[in-house]
Formats: structure tokens, C-alpha cells, sequence
């Protein structure tokens, strides 16, 4: 690939863009699009990865698009079984994007993870394929998902040297201060809303050596009035009622969102076009 630099804000480094046909989206909740309803399909969702495929399918006459993220999932899963089936449907271009529910746990060992990372990267490009990583979004200020800062921050420098060992695009979620803005997310403060999974394919779609023509993708919303104390203290007592406490439930029953939930799209498929004014339901708990 050749790289030249790029102020783009995707990014530290812009690559010439392929024409690839066969795009298979791997991970756990945030790229099966979690928080990003599919109008059409009651429990289904969109999400940023078949936003960027629709952005992708253009540019070539024939394009499949599979995406077998599931919610919940850790990394042993991602680069494993779903790497697996991935690899089976022969695509030119793979994301894989996990570890941020391994690195919720405190006593998760990031080396590890990155070496997990690095032999997935290595199966993917010894079949000739690209591969699309994404790093963490920046957490500070979050509600114990801020408590995981240094560790994201370690795994985030795993992922550009996979990345430059092996030719791999990044999608860099840490430079997107739009992501910042707690309006780009849902109310369960894990998944983002429709709007910022918009942004997130569009920031994909520059990584990927694209230009998108949506212009307002990294612009800031516009400035609202804080949050009054007292309004601040009953919102985090209802997000720690309605969403940390089932949680660490599940965490201490060793269960998981993602239990008895398949692939939304198992098989390559012509990519549908993603309404953008999906209406959001309540929102879902896990990641």
C-alpha cells in the first residue's frame, strides 16, 4: 500500500483505496451495530459496518458483504470460530475489531490479547487479504469503562504495530473527538447511537483511503448546556439501575448478551442500504 500523509482526522496515515468485492465484518456488539435499530427488522441492527459496506459496494460491479460479529463476544471467539467462518467465505477485505470486552475485565493481560490480535491479522493476510482494525474510543469521563483509560490506551499502540508489521488499515476511534460528545451515544453508555455509527462508517470509509462526501462527519454538534448536578445524579443512578446492575449480574453468572445470538449476516450478500433516520428503541446492556 502506499501511504501518504493524510489530515483527515481518520487517521495518522491515508492509503490508496481497492476495489475489493468480498467484505466480511468480524467482532463483538459494536460491529454487529448494537444501538443502531434496523427499522425493517424487529432486534436486528445496522451499525457501521454495513453502513461502510454500502459505501464500498459502488465502486465495483459485483459486491458481498457478510458481517458475523455478535455481542458480547471476547477475543478468544472473534479470532477464532468467527475468524474461521470468515476466512471460509474467501473475502479480500476483513475487519476485526475486539478485546474491549476482554479489556473490561481488571486482570486482562494485553500482551496476550495483542498477540491473540497479531496471529488473526497474520491468518487473514496470508490469504491475501486487506484487513481493517479499529482502535478503542478515548473512554475518559466514562462511567467505569473510564477506569480501563491506560489499558486501552496499551492495546491502541499494539494495534498500529500490527498494523505496520503486516500492511493493515486502522480505523483510529481515538482521534474522533466527536466521539467524546455523550449525544454520539446510547443510553446504556457503551453502544453508539445511529448517528455516531453514521460518523464511525464514514471515518471507516476515509481509513480505508476513501474521501467521504459527507463533509460533517468529524464536525462537532453543536454546543448544549450542561447537565444540572442534580440532573447528573439521577441520570448515573438510573444508567447504574438499568444497565451496571444487570451487568455485573451476568458477569457473576458467567453469562453473557450474547448467549443463543447468531450472525445477523452468516453468508455474502449484495449490501443493503442502511435507513439513516432509524427511530431508537431502548437500548441494549451489553457490549
Amino acid at each position: 500500500m502506499t501511504l501518504p500523509p493524510t489530515g483527515s482526522g481518520a487517521g495518522a496515515i491515508r492509503p490508496l483505496p481497492r476495489p475489493w468485492t468480498r467484505y466480511v465484518a468480524i467482532g463483538d456488539s459494536f460491529s454487529e451495530g448494537m444501538s443502531d435499530p434496523d427499522p425493517r427488522t424487529p432486534d436486528a441492527y445496522v451499525g457501521w459496518a454495513d453502513r461502510l459496506a454500502t459505501l464500498l459496494a459502488p465502486h465495483v460491479e459485483e459486491f458481498g458483504y457478510a458481517n458475523l460479529a455478535v455481542r458480547g463476544r471476547k477475543l478468544d471467539d472473534i479470532a477464532g470460530p468467527q475468524l474461521d467462518a470468515a476466512l471460509a467465505l474467501g473475502p479480500d477485505l476483513v475487519s476485526i475489531v475486539g478485546g474491549g470486552n476482554d479489556i473490561l475485565r481488571p486482570r486482562a493481560d494485553i500482551d496476550a490479547l495483542a498477540a491473540q490480535l497479531e496471529a488473526a491479522v497474520v491468518r487473514i493476510r496470508a490469504t491475501g487479504a486487506d484487513v481493517l482494525m479499529a482502535t478503542p474510543t478515548d473512554p475518559a469521563g466514562a462511567p467505569v469503562v473510564g477506569l480501563t483509560r491506560g489499558r486501552a490506551a496499551t492495546y491502541i499502540a499494539h494495534i498500529w504495530t500490527i498494523a505496520g508489521r503486516h500492511g493493515c488499515y486502522v480505523l483510529n476511534q481515538w482521534a474522533l473527538d466527536v466521539l467524546k460528545d455523550w449525544r454520539m451515544w446510547a443510553e446504556d453508555r457503551i453502544h453508539m447511537t445511529p448517528e455516531g455509527h453514521r460518523r464511525v462508517a464514514l471515518a471507516a470509509y476515509a481509513a480505508l483511503g476513501h474521501d467521504p462526501q459527507d463533509a460533517d462527519w468529524h464536525v462537532p454538534l453543536p454546543p448544549q448546556a450542561p447537565a444540572g448536578t442534580l440532573e447528573t445524579v439521577r441520570g448515573n443512578a438510573q444508567w447504574a439501575r438499568e444497565y451496571l446492575s444487570p451487568w455485573v449480574q451476568r458477569r457473576l453468572t458467567g453469562r453473557s448478551s450474547g448467549d443463543h445470538v447468531t450472525p445477523k449476516r452468516p453468508d455474502l450478500a449484495p449490501a443493503d442500504e442502511p435507513s439513516l433516520h432509524a427511530i431508537p428503541e431502548k437500548e441494549p446492556d451489553d457490549g
